[in-house]
Order: structure tokens, then C-alpha cells, then sequence
């Protein structure tokens, strides 16, 4: 069974390194405790935050898994951290809200790990000799800058249709002083009209209290990509260095590799339990008994 050897496999890359297992196990029942006290609340969307910090928290098994290669312990445990300070402490603990920088240094260090990990996947291919293509260290630089910043942009698109289509708040509101905006402009001739020292908004004879108007999201998303931009660049930079002269530096500690060969050599499929063979009753036409007898036993062909 394919499947069994793949469990197997993932249990071996979880408990592979002391560190990470422990700290892997630790944050896993922390989760599993907040999510048992969530159930009883009856607070199912933080349930639900819950399952996916447990599934991205496997995650990283499963990937190395798949594409065959080689998390540093001190990459899986900056990923483990990193999930559960946005999914738990980030959303539930309303993190972002308390901490108004806590949203801008996550993203920072997503760009900053994306481009490595981008970073990585194509060296590694490019270090492959069935691969002819050989990539110079600034294309490599260029590769893992441009990864990160599309994850960073599909992570915007999940956060935009997540607060439209479940009524979610994930990109967060600014509170502005200043619009600026042709739609206010009431010859409609595409001048920008400025509002300035905007203290309050009533909105239906209410006012909101917030001493200013309230931009939805714009801010937030703007800002989330260009701290992943500072990150991403910061990496891809330092990048190019490390795969134009190989030396051994702090980056060596965050490269994924290429798995050895044979590391699972000793993991097997777990065989099917031998069928029974029962005895036919009586004798043949020859009057001898038949050749089976009880207890026989057939394996799989």
C-alpha cells in the first residue's frame, strides 16, 4: 500500500530531528487544547482556524516528502513558529489588533522564507544533472524574488475573497485624515478633489467615533506587500552571494536540499494479512482425500 509508506514517511521527517519534533509536538497540543476549549464555546470559525493551523503545521512533511527534499530543522521550526503566531496568536488572540506591527513583521519574514525557499527549489534543480539548463546566480536571485512576491499576491487575493465572500475582516481597516478622489468631483472632469483634516465620519445620522475616515483594507494590503517586497529582496539579494560562491554563511541554515537517495529504503508497505484456504469436504472422484488440508494458507500471488 503506496499510501502506508507515504504515513510512514511523513512520521519519519516529523520525529527525523529532536529540536523540531519537540518543538513540532509542543505547539500541537497547545492547538488541540484551544480547539477542544473552542468546541465547547461553540465558537466553530476559530475551531475551523484551528484545523487549518494543524494541517499547515504537517505541511512542511508533506512537501518534503513530495519533492523530495531537505528542510533544515532551523527552517521548520521558523515555519512552525511562524503559523502559529498568525493563525493563533495573530487571529484568535487578536494579535494584529493588540500589536499593531505584528501583521508587518509576519509578512516580512513570509518574504524573507518564501525567496529562500524559492530560492532553493530552483537551485536545487539547477544543480541536477539530468537538467541542462544551467542558471546564472542573478537569474536564481531573480527566480526567488519573483516567488515570493506572487505567493505574497496570492495571499492578498485569498485574504480579498475571504472578507468578501464570508464576511471576514483579514485585510484590515486604516484610519485616514485625508481623501483624495475624482468621483468627488461634481463636474465630472477626472479632477481629483482633496478632502483635508477629516476628524469625523456620520454615517446615518451616527457618528462612527474612530476621529477619522475609515479606509477598507487598501492600506493594509499596500503595506503587506511591500514589507513582503523588503523581504523578498533582502533574501534574493544576499541569495545571490551565497549561490555565486557557495561559502558557508547563516544561509546555510535556512536551504532546503535535496534528499538523500535511499533515505526510505528500509520503509515498506505493510503486506496484506495471508488468506485462509478451507478444506473441501470429502474425497475426489478417486476416493483420495484433496491435498489441502486445514490450517493451509494461500498468499497473495
Amino acid at each position: 500500500m503506496k499510501r502506508s509508506k507515504f504515513y510512514q514517511e511523513i512520521m519519519r521527517e516529523l520525529k527525523e530531528n529532536r529540536s523540531t519534533f519537540i518543538v513540532y509536538t509542543s505547539l500541537r497540543i497547545i492547538v488541540l487544547v484551544i480547539m477542544i476549549l473552542q468546541i465547547f464555546n461553540k465558537n466553530f470559525e476559530h475551531v475551523f482556524l484551528c484545523l487549518l493551523t494543524l494541517f499547515l503545521m504537517i505541511l512542511p512533511s508533506i512537501v518534503q516528502v513530495t519533492l523530495k527534499v531537505e528542510f533544515p530543522s532551523v527552517l521548520e521550526i521558523i515555519v512552525l513558529c511562524f503559523i502559529f503566531a498568525a493563525e493563533i496568536l495573530g487571529e484568535m488572540s487578536s494579535f494584529y489588533i493588540y500589536f499593531p506591527y505584528w501583521d508587518t513583521v509576519l509578512h516580512t519574514l513570509s518574504g524573507f522564507l518564501l525567496a529562500a525557499i524559492g530560492l532553493s527549489l530552483v537551485d536545487i534543480m539547477n544543480e541536477t544533472e539530468k537538467i541542462q539548463v544551467k542558471l546564472s546566480p542573478l537569474y536564481l536571485s531573480i527566480v526567488a524574488f519573483c516567488f515570493s512576491m506572487t505567493i505574497g499576491v496570492l495571499w492578498e487575493f485569498f485574504e480579498f475573497g475571504m472578507d468578501n465572500f464570508f464576511g471576514l475582516d483579514m485585510q484590515k481597516d486604516t484610519v485616514i485624515h485625508t481623501i483624495r478622489s475624482v468621483a468627488l468631483d461634481p463636474t465630472k472632469s477626472n479632477t481629483v478633489v482633496t478632502i483635508d483634516n477629516i476628524n469625523e465620519v456620520i454615517i446615518n445620522g451616527e457618528e462612527l467615533g474612530m476621529g477619522g475616515y475609515l479606509d477598507i483594507g487598501l492600506y493594509d494590503t499596500m503595506e503587506d506587500l511591500f514589507v513582503n517586497f523588503v523581504g523578498a529582496f533582502a533574501f534574493s539579494f544576499f541569495g545571490y552571494f551565497y549561490t555565486k560562491y557557495r561559502k558557508k554563511n547563516v544561509f546555510k541554515q535556512i536551504m532546503p536540499t535535496p534528499q538523500k537517495k535511499g533515505k526510505y529504503d528500509d520503509l515498506h508497505d505493510i503486506p496484506r494479512k495471508p488468506r485462509k484456504v478451507k478444506k473441501r469436504k470429502g474425497g475426489n472422484s478417486n476416493g483420495k482425500r484433496d491435498s489441502g488440508t486445514d490450517g493451509d494458507y494461500k498468499g497473495e500471488q
